[in-house]
């Protein structure tokens, strides 16, 4: 039985929206060719460079008169807020993260932001609209989850060790060891509570992912290079 309202009602629009998907997506000859990928990583991963390389290797084998294939990653906020016409202050208010009920309801009941479920719908639906355009790549933002059932897709996980990802993060980020690992342990936690609250399921499941993959011993551009050459294969 599921206790939080709001997570009820996001399952309801995604499995509603979902078989309006299924109806409406490509035909029978074209489900197998991959449109949509899907990253899910921890944090420090490397998931946009891998998501970079990615998308010039689809690009090449992508027909002219299609989309060029795009990333979203944090731009996924402002898309949403664009497309269904929210303030830009809203954005505060919809990362991946982890924050207490009580603190939630008490933004709400000010008014500072719309109920935190009707923000997870909107995203949700704009992940669900950018799927349909495809050759997407989505990162974050429970999109595997959303786009589950979508003919086309792939779904990826990236892991690393911990000493691996504080590494990444001091170097790009250039901070000190207490504060990436902050940052690593905030984010993860953040992440797993998204999917976890919004969509009841559990972030390191290895069964919602086609591929997981470690970035400690797989480099970026060769992690983009399998998860492209495991897409061809699928369409073959």
């Amino acid at each position: 039985m599921i206790a939080h309202a709001g997570l009820e009602k996001s399952l309801s629009f995604i499995n509603t929206q979902l078989s309006e998907s299924e109806r409406k997506w490509a035909p029978a000859e074209e489900s197998r060719r991959c449109r949509i990928l899907t990253i899910s990583r921890q944090a420090g991963c490397g998931a946009r460079a891998v998501a970079d390389h990615l998308a010039r290797f689809m690009q090449v084998r992508t027909p002219e008169e299609e989309p060029n294939w795009t990333v979203f990653d944090r731009n996924i906020v402002a898309e949403v807020l664009r497309e269904h016409h929210m303030p830009q202050r809203l954005a505060q208010y919809m990362p991946e993260k982890w924050t207490s009920e009580v603190d939630n309801t008490l933004d709400e009941l000010f008014g500072l932001h719309p109920p935190s479920w009707e923000l997870v719908r909107k995203t949700a639906e704009t992940i669900l609209h950018l799927a349909r355009i495809g050759n997407v790549i989505l990162i974050g933002r429970g999109a595997n989850v959303v786009t589950w059932k979508l003919q086309g897709t792939i779904h990826v996980r990236l892991v690393a060790s911990l000493e691996k990802r504080l590494q990444r993060i001091q170097a790009a980020d250039k901070l000190g060891r207490n504060e990436a690992l902050a940052l690593i342990r905030r984010e993860d936690k953040g992440r797993g509570y998204y999917l976890k609250k919004y969509y009841d399921k559990d972030i390191d499941d290895p069964l919602l992912y086609h591929l997981v993959i470690n970035t400690d011993l797989i480099s970026e551009a060769v992690a983009a290079r399998l998860i492209f050459t495991y897409a061809l294969e699928r369409e073959r």
